[in-house]
């Protein structure tokens, strides 16, 4: 098991991945420079959007902060990895 205490902090760089329910509008990139947005189409007829980009915490607070205040419920959040987020 990976120590991830020691490697991970406020300041360092990480490739995050978001999902939220339904199909974000591609002017979301803009909004944050750098983000990914992919739609995928679930079960149902159901859509998932991913946001994927580099974060320190602070950019990803500010990220999940926003997706709040559109009161888009998460369905989740990944650390992709952290060692590649400078590469």
């Amino acid at each position: 098991m990976t120590d991830y205490h020691h490697k991970l902090n406020l300041d360092l760089l990480t490739i995050y991945e978001v999902k939220v329910p339904g199909e974000l509008d591609p002017s979301w990139s803009d909004w944050y420079g750098g983000i990914t947005i992919s739609i995928e189409l679930g079960e149902a007829g159901t859509s998932v959007s991913t946001l994927s980009g580099v974060f320190d915490q602070a950019g990803l607070h500010s990220l999940l902060r926003r997706l709040y205040s559109f009161g888009l419920p998460l369905i989740s959040v990944i650390c992709v990895n952290f060692d590649e987020a400078d590469n």
